[in-house]
């Protein structure tokens, strides 16, 4: 099995929760055959969403992904985070030391942040142009790179306050928009990598079924 594209599910069973990649014949709790036909609604197998998306798919979003590997494999680099732009269909803008590169593959197990609103239809239509002038300026030249101070983090964040000024808006800090956009969705792809790894080691994850479904997982 490919781990990477395993899916992970949930059903409850003998008053635990227990997730797995697929059902087994028998509850690892109890032993009892899962095969009734008598099974109750609430104790169905239902899917865990999977918060990695495909970079190479989306547009106008906030991507984050490991420095090495992807977020299932290498779950340690998941603290040191590249943070890179899609725009364009298939193509990933970001920037390193070797300047702004335009990616097509390469970010297939992303975290996803959305930026634009679906009806924002003119920043949408316009979105290529700023980010291809915005991206050509010297300031991203390759020798200006800085891991800690100039680094893909203030490529992306410049760019966000340029547009954000263009409408009038007030600019982030580094804080703020750390704060408000990426912790959240970085935190509900830690406990799923933590829920991951504990599956892929002992092939289930067991909790009382009376935690709360946010820390159930954790």
């Amino acid at each position: 099995m490919d781990m990477d594209k395993a899916g992970v599910i949930k059903f409850r069973h003998c008053g635990k929760h227990i997730y797995c990649f697929f059902v087994p014949e028998y509850c690892p709790v109890c032993r009892e055959s899962l095969s009734s036909r008598t099974r109750r609604l609430e104790e169905a197998p239902v899917s865990i969403p999977n918060p990695f998306i495909n970079g190479h798919k989306v547009t106008s979003s906030f991507l984050v992904k490991p420095t090495k590997g992807t977020f299932l494999r290498n779950m340690h680099s998941f603290t040191v985070p590249l943070c890179v732009w899609g725009f364009l269909p298939g193509v990933v803008y970001n920037y390193n030391e070797a300047g702004v590169c335009r990616d097509e593959h390469g970010w297939e197990q992303s975290v996803s942040i959305p930026l634009v609103q679906p009806d924002m239809y003119s920043l949408i239509n316009q979105w290529d142009r700023y980010l291809e002038q915005f991206s050509s300026t010297d300031m991203w030249d390759p020798q200006r790179y800085e891991e800690h101070e100039h680094n893909c983090y203030t490529y992306a964040l410049t760019f966000i306050n340029c547009l954000l000024a263009t409408q009038g808006k007030r600019q982030l800090t580094k804080s703020d928009f750390t704060e408000k956009f990426v912790l959240p969705r970085t935190r509900r792809a830690s406990r799923y990598i933590t829920l991951y790894q504990e599956i892929s080691h002992k092939s289930f994850y067991i909790v009382d079924s009376s935690q709360r479904e946010e820390d159930s997982y954790v």
